[in-house]
């Protein structure tokens, strides 16, 4: 998984730096990454296992529609926007002859890609595509938009120097709720990659140890004038597309990154952009759920709505949110589907008891159904004023424990369940036992 400075973060960032300065961006980014740490600290990071699959889905293809609108600024005429993908409505878009040559590169760098891993695999994909259309364009001299035309990437290694701050307790109120965005952006992103990644290698990474790690690099990073990052996705897909397994292609992207900014600035500058387009465009169509469309008519319709939900939220805001509103609305859905699912078989026996046989989960959702379901409104303490008995059975030793607080009901413990769990150590198999 490839880390670095990510566009979700400098969304939050950008209002930060415009209103207080980059000192206050330091500040928050070393503060970020001990709430990071914190929460790796805690194994916190296990509950990104609550996220839903179907707020998976629209993560994933939200996330490749996104990729897909970035690229499309680089099909305008340089400068008539006002950056690469912003002020699109107002930029003056490529036509004729040059929109053809860029078009025409950047179906050739994305038949490079689909064609080489068929040839060889020593060399990746990817960096074939990049290599072979720079080399054609460089070669032929044609005019196109090269990489150096967006932005200048020298420079030079940082140094080591404590933010500019008050240290006082203002500084800190101010930089406590951006820190604590920013955290949670970075941790939630990186978190669902961690699980995306996992299922394309089929692997399981450390939640708890990437919130540490992640917090750790921020922590440091926020000393040396970076503005600290998270997980990217796209990035990463590259990576993991390209042959990347293990932890030695991170630490080698971020040193090439390095040899490029010190070493090679005049080389990746001529890089044509049609040919970064073209791998962007592949890894939009690695990314994309496809199979999404077919099973949208086949899940539950709460399902399906999840999934176009989370894709529309992360198109129109970022990814945390969309996460976030996903994780609320499956929550929502499943708590209102179990509500509706309790009801009661009841009958008398020859001694003249009433039994009522409850089926379905009891919780706050449904309390009311629950009660709705007895002939006495308020069961428990309605029974005791008329001389009645009640018996419950069939529970748990935590149910157990709270109504023997309640001190209303009276509880036959002689046939409650015993859960526990038996395993043959000379058969893979697993049984959970009880009544």
């Amino acid at each position: 998984m490839i880390s670095g400075a990510a566009g979700a973060l400098a969304v939050v960032m950008v209002s930060l730096v415009a209103v207080h300065g980059v000192e206050y961006l330091f500040a928050t980014v070393v503060l970020m990454g001990l709430m990071q740490t914190v929460v790796g600290v805690m194994r916190w990071g296990k509950f990104i296992r609550l996220v839903p699959h179907p707020v998976m889905l629209g993560f994933v293809n939200g996330l490749a529609i996104v990729i897909f609108l970035a690229q499309l600024g680089q099909f305008q005429v340089p400068g008539s926007a006002q950056s690469a993908g912003h002020g699109m409505a107002n930029g003056q878009w490529l036509s004729g002859g040059p929109l053809a040559l860029m078009l025409g590169l950047v179906a050739l760098t994305m038949a490079i890609i689909w064609v080489m891993p068929r040839i060889t695999s020593v060399v990746p994909a990817p960096l074939a595509g990049i290599g072979i259309v720079a080399a054609i364009a460089i070669g032929f001299g044609l005019d196109v938009p090269l990489v150096g035309d967006l932005a200048s990437i020298e420079g030079g290694l940082p140094a080591f120097h404590v933010p500019l701050v008050p240290l006082t307790w203002e500084t800190f109120e101010i930089i406590l709720p951006y820190a604590f965005i920013l955290a949670a952006i970075g941790l939630i992103e990186s978190l669902l990659t961690v699980n995306l990644v996992g299922e394309m290698t089929g692997k399981r990474g450390g939640a708890s140890q990437e919130c540490i790690a992640q917090g750790a690099a921020n922590t440091v990073t926020g000393f040396f004038g970076g503005m600290g990052g998270c997980a990217m996705i796209g990035q990463s897909m590259i990576n993991v597309k390209s042959g990347g397994r293990t932890r030695i292609a991170g630490v080698a992207a971020s040193l090439f990154l390095l040899a490029f900014i010190l070493f090679a600035r005049s080389l990746i500058e001529q890089i044509p952009l049609a040919a970064l387009v073209g791998v962007m465009f592949m890894v939009v169509i690695g990314t994309f759920a496809w199979n999404s469309l077919t099973i949208l008519r086949k899940v539950p319709r709460t399902d399906a709505f999840v999934t176009i939900l989370v894709t529309i939220v992360t198109v129109a805001t970022d990814l945390a949110t969309a996460v976030v509103v996903g994780v609320i609305v499956s929550a929502l859905a499943y708590a209102w589907n179990n509500a509706t699912r309790i009801h009661a078989r009841t009958y008398q026996t020859p001694e003249g008891a009433k039994v009522y046989q409850i089926q379905g989960p009891l919780f706050f959702g449904s309390a009311d159904g629950f009660s709705e379901l007895f002939q006495i409104e308020a069961v428990a303490l309605k029974y005791e004023e008329t001389g009645k008995r009640i018996q419950l059975r069939h529970l748990s030793h935590d149910c157990h424990q709270l109504l023997a607080k309640a001190g209303h009901l009276m509880v036959d413990s002689d046939d409650d369940p015993d859960y526990a769990l038996a395993v043959d150590s000379g058969v893979k198999t697993g049984i959970i036992g009880g009544h």
